[in-house]
């Protein structure tokens, strides 16, 4: 008996202990929360955030669904079997959408939910504010997932207020920067090889040219060609020219410039074409050429005319870079289009390469054109989120491509920082003599 009694007091002091423990951990938790949250955000998020946040979303689902009409009422499955009901029994809950795990990312947290027949992935989109309001977190986005299922995507804080980016260490991947942080949290990462060409407007003071600087200091480590048009006598792009193989600085030395280019692309296509590859990246590394991005700064100062030989020189440049759009991203050339004003007013070149650029970028802009044509053909609801972007939110963008369209704000890189990276990595800049030596 004496055996039995001591067994059974230890079996009760251990859930005893455990309690205690668990009782310490979190309460040292909570007494360090505020000091965690300040100094490692992603910890405090992981350890006390999440759970806190899940634990709501479990709590509130079946009533938030119902409060935002995405319940089904069984009441016509009950007329069926009314008979089979007894009086005074509880009325059944209404269907709601099955919900997946939540799963949490670096700052929020993103399920799946399986649509009920008869409901769209619109309906949940208009529900997001109240799904905001009711998991009290900063935001909420809806996606597509695939037929029948959505993505939600919580955002608890809002991570454009503070862009928390490492600046890159050394060359990192080819073509690859983190140029900002998305509105999920997640790093900005602009991918040449992926998405070749981009189109990036904004007005003054919009971050427009804090986006420029962030991928100039992200390529300038790697080896990579960086080419500059600059049609406003280099004001903006000058700043790096230590690291770039070639600067056009007006209009007649970038339509050189953008021919020459041209004929490079051609030459590629025939070393690939002699090696039966299908593009520069099935050549040997010893045999591949290298890669080249060609930034161009304003791009309506290359397509305004004033007279006949102006216009034939802006179409000539227009069509290049059309021809480079084409061509480019198969052959190692990759195209950077950025401007203030962007519109078909500027001429039927302008559509035509904006149809070739995959990659948008849109801060805010001074008039409704600009983001049309930037983002209209991609996604609707990307073009009235870059309209709502007001003068106090410098630096935050929509950007897009067939992927789909984020919020986004990118690291602050200031010009002087970005020229000073410039000048430190001018020992590796490509002298491709190609490029003829007076359009710089």
């Amino acid at each position: 008996m004496r055996l039995a009694s001591s067994t059974t007091s230890a079996g009760a002091t251990g859930p005893s202990w455990v309690l205690l423990v668990a009782a310490v951990l979190v309460s040292g938790l909570l007494l360090a929360g505020p000091a965690l949250r300040r100094r490692h955000p992603v910890a405090w998020w992981l350890l006390l955030g999440f759970p806190v946040a899940a634990f709501r979303v479990m709590r509130t689902w079946r009533l938030l669904m119902a409060g935002c009409g995405l319940a089904v009422s069984r009441r016509p499955a009950l007329t069926v079997v009314s008979g089979l009901v007894g009086n005074g029994a509880p009325p059944p809950q209404p269907r709601v959408p099955r919900r997946g795990l939540i799963r949490p990312t670096s700052g929020g947290f993103v399920l799946l939910v399986r649509l009920l027949p008869g409901q769209v992935p619109e309906d949940f989109v208009k529900a997001a504010p109240a799904m905001a309001e009711g998991w009290e977190v900063h935001a909420v986005r809806v996606t597509s997932w695939k037929p029948g299922v959505v993505r939600i995507v919580a955002s608890a804080s809002d991570p454009l207020a503070a862009p928390r980016v490492p600046k890159q260490r050394g060359p990192g991947h080819l073509l690859r920067v983190a140029v900002g942080v998305l509105e999920t949290g997640a790093a900005w990462v602009v991918d040449l090889r992926r998405v070749p060409h981009w189109l990036i407007v904004g007005a003054t003071r919009s971050g427009k040219s804090t986006l420029i600087n962030a991928l100039v200091a992200g390529l300038a480590p790697q080896h990579v060609a960086l080419v500059g048009i600059d049609c406003k006598g280099g004001m903006e792009l000058s700043l790096y020219e230590p690291r770039l193989s070639a600067l056009a600085t007006n209009r007649e030395q970038a339509v050189r410039l953008l021919a020459a280019l041209v004929d490079l692309t051609l030459d590629r296509m025939s070393v690939c074409r002699a090696a039966r590859v299908r593009n520069v990246w099935g050549l040997p590394d010893k045999d591949r050429p290298v890669p080249i991005v060609v930034i161009v700064d304003e791009i309506a100062e290359l397509f305004l005319v004033a007279s006949r030989s102006e216009k034939d020189e802006a179409q000539a440049g227009g069509t290049a870079l059309i021809r480079l759009a084409q061509l480019g991203a198969a052959l190692g050339v990759f195209l950077v289009v950025a401007g203030q004003r962007v519109g078909s007013d500027l001429g039927p070149g302008v559509t035509a390469l904006r149809a070739q650029l995959g990659g948008r970028v849109c801060h805010r802009v001074a008039d409704p054109g600009t983001a049309e044509m930037a983002l209209g053909d991609l996604n609707p609801d990307a073009l009235k989120a870059a309209q709502a972007i007001t003068p106090e939110q410098a630096g935050t963008a929509v950007l897009a491509s067939d992927d789909g369209w984020e919020r986004a704000r990118s690291h602050l890189i200031t010009e002087a920082e970005a020229e000073a990276v410039a000048a430190e990595y001018a020992h590796l800049t490509p002298v491709l003599s190609e490029l003829h030596v007076e359009a710089r």
